[in-house]
């Protein structure tokens, strides 16, 4: 089957080409995998170069395009929708996919029924709690191209719930939540990740990988922080990316790693005593689905949570491993407790080639007659 799947280059920080990050990267890869014949349409925000690269793959064939928005924007903006209608009419898919945000979900649907093709849309995240949101009309866009697909897979079952009962979607909804790369994501020696990263042996290390911004609910972590540093063994670790929304916290306990490329994470995460997964009560946590909690959980490392959304469902057999969301003292306690008595989730963790082998059929389903 042909298979076109629209969307943008930079996602979670990363370049989806480039690095081959995550479920941008691995939902065409393994549809390629399955002998699918795939083509990536990228759009480039920031204003990469324009490329074109044809990935291997044991079957089927994969092959990604590029295109940067540059000066002038709002002509190249303009004029992205109608080169992207002459790839695809030149490919002739007998599928569109849309996925990663907005604008390509919204294109993905345009371009399908100019095409006369069925229509599958991915939401990895609620896009409605997205920036673009805020845009008038983008949300009714949003909602109205996804009514429109015969298949439409989402990140988490919240999700899935919220698309059927608040958009209207009658058609197919699957949840296929993001996971991980089970080689890189593995139990490993903790002293020995301790001393590659330059943290201390013998401490309680507890502490997050991620985006460490107020609005990813890391203010909650820090406020816990401020109960648990009377602990002189406790020490604070933190990775990732700031905005200068919050204050992180300092002091010779806390370890801040910056930003590590991503096999330094699974060191990092198999390093701590406890991670957290901080997830807040807002539209956008309720329907996300971390994936920081599978690499936790596939590292072998105790976690804790909060208990919004996809969280609450995972760990739903594991209540003692959730605070109560805005607490920093329901997170303390949490975290003392794991501390004291670890109890790790012995959760199953599927792999990308098993969940895409899973969506497969539903969207063959969507290109037959009938």
């Amino acid at each position: 089957m042909r298979i076109a799947f629209l969307c943008k280059r930079r996602y979670m920080g990363k370049d989806v080409i480039d690095d081959r990050y995550a479920r941008l990267y691995e939902f065409p890869r393994q549809l390629a995998e399955r002998g699918h014949d795939v083509l990536v349409l990228c759009i480039g925000y920031q204003g990469q170069a324009d490329s074109e690269a044809l990935h291997d793959t044991a079957s089927g064939r994969l092959r990604f395009v590029s295109r940067g928005i540059r000066a002038p924007w709002l002509p190249a903006m303009m004029s992205y929708p109608f080169r992207t209608l002459r790839a695809l009419r030149n490919f002739d898919p007998e599928l569109v996919i849309g996925a990663s945000d907005i604008p390509n979900v919204a294109l993905a649907a345009w371009a399908a029924a100019r095409l006369k093709r069925p229509l599958s849309v991915d939401l990895y995240d609620n896009f409605e709690a997205f920036g673009q949101a805020r845009v008038p009309g983008m949300v009714a866009t949003l909602r109205r191209a996804t009514r429109r697909a015969a298949v439409v897979t989402t990140t988490s079952e919240a999700l899935a719930r919220y698309v059927r009962e608040v958009y209207g979607v009658r058609s197919d909804v699957v949840a296929m939540p993001s996971t991980i790369d089970s080689e890189m994501f593995r139990p490993r020696d903790k002293m020995q990740s301790r001393e590659e990263l330059g943290l201390p042996v013998d401490a309680l290390l507890v502490g997050t990988a991620g985006g460490l911004h107020r609005a990813k609910g890391i203010g909650e972590l820090y406020a816990a922080w401020d109960e648990l540093k009377s602990d002189p063994r406790m020490h604070l670790v933190l990775a990732g990316p700031t905005d200068g929304s919050i204050e992180m916290p300092t002091g010779q306990r806390v370890h801040y790693l910056g930003q590590l490329p991503h096999h330094r994470v699974a060191s990092m995460l198999s390093a701590l005593d406890v991670a957290t997964v901080c997830v807040l009560d807002t539209a956008f946590g309720r329907y996300c689905f971390p994936q920081k909690a599978y690499e936790i959980l596939a590292a072998g490392t105790a976690v804790v949570a909060s208990d919004v959304g996809a969280m609450r469902d995972v760990l739903a057999g594991y209540p003692t491993l959730l605070y109560r969301a805005g607490s920093a003292s329901s997170m303390a306690e949490c975290i003392r407790a794991q501390l004291a008595h670890p109890v790790r989730a012995d959760l199953p963790i599927k792999n990308w080639a098993d969940l895409i082998a899973d969506v497969e059929p539903h969207l063959i389903a969507a290109t037959t007659p009938g």
